[in-house]
């Protein structure tokens, strides 16, 4: 019979930055991390959470997905040197991976719960973009890589703040920098839930095993359900931005080479 599907045991070592477990009621744990330290956003983590994600969503034994990082962050550096962009060739390298990005994290068919255990300085779109996101009381949010350090936006943050926090405060949160409390998140929506450092990773496995209890069509038509409208905000904006994204990074290149 011909293997349509892989099997856990194929892909669970073969990301440097994810650490990933899985349980006997098939919740899959995914953990960032650079060096087994917290993660530090790089192209290798930029083409690798994109493969990953397509990869856990194809394999129909993940029945709730947990993402959570490590250490005391969740994201809060970038290593900008590891992005190769000298040339269309790099560019589109780039804007492939930035794609399947989140496009891969939204066609998973499964509930995806975030348990945010500290700052998200780089991609923080990405955890608010589960079902379920809880957060440690030190956690906070900012945009970091884009508009504050002269970058457009585009990469899938111009949707996703603009859609979690409305039209005003999410160019407001992107444009300024705005860095957003934990507290703050929670009264905007953005959170469920927040909880002491300790206890986040605990209370997204409480979470994750009930809706493990649910039938696979549950959980599965739960996810297509809910997700419906950001992939078509994405099917309609996330190119786009990217685009836009990728002429305005060159010119502050060009303008920063030109100075040196």
């Amino acid at each position: 019979m011909t293997k349509l599907a892989p099997s856990f045991a194929d892909y669970a070592d073969n990301y440097a930055n994810i650490a990933l477990e899985r349980d006997d009621q098939g919740v899959l744990v995914m953990r960032f991390h650079t060096n087994g330290g917290p993660l530090i956003w790089s192209e290798q983590c930029h083409a690798e959470l994109g493969h990953c994600f397509a990869t856990v969503g194809a394999d129909r034994e993940n029945r709730v997905i947990v993402m959570t990082g490590t250490g005391d962050d969740w994201c809060a550096e970038i290593d900008f040197a590891s992005f190769k962009l000298n040339n269309p060739a790099e560019w589109d390298h780039t804007f492939y991976d930035g794609r399947k990005l989140l496009t891969n994290l939204l066609a998973i068919e499964v509930p995806v719960i975030s348990a945010i255990n500290g700052p998200a300085r780089m991609h923080p779109e990405i955890p608010v973009m589960s079902d379920i996101v809880i957060a440690s009381e030190d956690a906070l949010f900012q945009d970091g890589p884009h508009f504050i350090a002269g970058i457009v936006p585009g990469d899938g943050a111009h949707v996703v703040w603009t859609y979690v926090l409305g039209p005003n405060r999410g160019r407001y949160f992107l444009l300024m920098g705005q860095e957003l409390s934990a507290a703050d998140a929670l009264a905007a929506g953005v959170i469920g839930e927040v909880l002491p450092a300790n206890r986040v990773f605990d209370r997204a496995m409480e979470i994750a095993r009930e809706f493990a209890g649910k039938t696979d069509l549950a959980l599965r038509y739960s996810r297509v359900i809910l997700t419906h409208r950001y992939k078509r905000l994405m099917d309609e904006a996330l190119s786009l931005g990217l685009g836009l994204e990728a002429l305005a990074a060159s010119d502050l290149m060009l303008r920063t080479n030109d100075k040196l």
